[in-house]
């Protein structure tokens, strides 16, 4: 009398784990690569280390806040000038405006958010022809350099232009004679048009040429699929 034998295991069952190492699936790669950045024998992601990223930042930073100093001396010789005139009464000096219904104060801040427009448009520029790969330490690098130099040209501007002593400058120049008004940036928002323009340049040209992630070559087939 012989023992029964053992059937074999249904054809949709697998064999147990019997240890040993478990190769990787064939599309294991494939989708490492369509999910993140592909990784070398080490686990290192390719491209610029994040040290490297943060030293270009940094020297993005300092580039672009030093090109304020050429905002400044630009918005000292192009904004226009706002006429004041002295006068004496009572023995008192005082200072106003010849024309109380010019513009020339809101040409002023105008010239000003202008060019720091341009400039941050061309920061953004240089900064992706330089560097096409972006990155959050470039865009960050962009945004605090263009406020830095938005200061810095304010500070150059107002430097250069007249002296902000007006009762000085009217007895100067003498009794109901138009001198110029000191340089004076009413509308403080103009300091964040530099920074907001390079973020959106940087963004649109990244988004239009910036490089692209590779498309796997095929999806892995889903688990149990026999039909490959």
């Amino acid at each position: 009398m012989t023992a029964p034998l053992t059937p074999p295991p249904p054809p949709n069952e697998r064999p147990s784990y019997q240890g040993g190492p478990v190769p990787p699936s064939a599309g294991a790669h494939a989708v490492d690569t369509a999910f993140g950045a592909p990784h070398d024998h080490h686990g290192e992601q390719d491209g610029p280390g994040m040290l490297t990223e943060v030293r270009q930042a940094a020297v993005t930073v300092l580039a672009v806040a030093l090109s304020g100093a050429l905002l400044g001396v630009l918005w000292w010789k192009l904004a226009p000038t706002v006429p004041l005139v002295g006068d004496l009464a009572d023995n008192r000096w005082i200072v106003y405006f010849k024309d109380s219904e010019g513009e020339q104060a809101v040409g002023v801040d105008g010239t000003f958010t202008l060019l720091a427009l341009a400039f941050g448009a061309l920061s953004a520029v240089v900064a992706f022809l330089l560097r096409r790969r972006g990155g959050v330490p470039l865009v960050a690098a962009l945004g605090v350099g263009g406020l830095l130099g938005s200061l810095l040209a304010w500070r150059i501007g107002v430097w250069l232009g007249p002296t902000q002593d007006v009762i000085a400058h009217a007895k100067d120049v003498g009794k109901g004679v138009t001198f110029a008004a000191p340089l004076k940036l009413g509308a403080k928002g103009a300091l964040l048009a530099w920074s907001v323009a390079a973020l959106v340049v940087h963004l649109g040209l990244t988004g239009l040429f910036g490089p692209r992630d590779p498309e796997p070559d095929a999806w892995p087939a889903p688990y149990g699929d026999k039909s490959a």
